[in-house]
């Protein structure tokens, strides 16, 4: 769920750097990406936790432990399935919290392609600002991101698709090793993210690395800039 907020934020922040890179500043700024962060992470917690707050099945497993005639509390097998509900991973938790968020996101990299092509195939008077410049870099940050969201579908989708199979198709096979292999991909994806940001985006390496020399080497890193031009781009 985090995961996924953390990708809807940062297309929506790459989307204002290329459509208002002068004012994007004033509009990004440190305290608003801090209440966006923490936001994204109440709300994954919230809609994470929903299960324990009741949606699970636990009354289905009662009115089953009664029904059998058996007493006492019920014996409840610690399986996903036997505990999650379907209804909430497919109706509340993909339908809503997974597939919109997915949808808007390739629309908004689209916009952001096409913003940038835009301004890529103008002719741009010579400036200090070097417009060009800017917005190939902004493209190639773009295509890595996009790369990401890539990743990420490929890597989540096909549990999904699963459990809306077990939902809508109670008595369909579902072969295990597939099942294996879609959870071992939800897993792998979280090792992938930091592997492709750091390798495809500079201003990432550059953050990581100086993590890296601050706590663990304790030799700072130059920090590296990448400020919006100082001239407006062609409108």
């Amino acid at each position: 769920m985090s995961s996924i907020l953390a990708l809807l934020a940062i297309a929506v922040d790459r989307y204002l750097r290329v459509k208002i890179p002068l004012r994007y500043k004033t509009v990004v700024t440190p305290r608003r990406a801090v209440v966006a962060i923490v936001g994204c992470w109440i709300l994954s917690f919230v809609v994470g936790l929903t299960p324990m707050f009741g949606w699970n099945n636990l009354s289905a497993v009662e009115r089953a432990w009664v029904a059998n005639g058996s007493v006492g509390e019920p014996v409840i097998k610690c399986q996903f399935e036997k505990v999650i509900s379907m209804e909430y991973m497919v109706y509340f938790n993909f339908f809503v919290w997974v597939l919109p968020p997915l949808l808007l996101m390739v629309f908004i990299y689209l916009e952001v392609f096409y913003l940038i092509r835009k301004q890529l195939n103008r002719k741009v008077s010579a400036s200090s600002g070097d417009p060009q410049k800017y917005y190939g870099k902004e493209l190639k940050i773009a295509k890595s991101l996009a790369l990401i969201l890539f990743l990420f579908a490929l890597s989540w989708l096909p549990l999904h698709i699963l459990n809306c199979i077990t939902l809508f198709c109670p008595s369909c096979h579902k072969p295990r090793l597939l099942m294996y292999i879609a959870i071992f991909l939800t897993h792998g994806n979280s090792a992938m993210n930091p592997i492709v940001y750091a390798f495809r985006i500079q201003k990432f390496r550059v953050t990581f690395l100086k993590i890296w020399n601050d706590h663990f080497r304790c030799q700072p890193a130059p920090p590296i800039d990448e400020d919006p031009p100082e001239e407006r781009p062609d409108d």
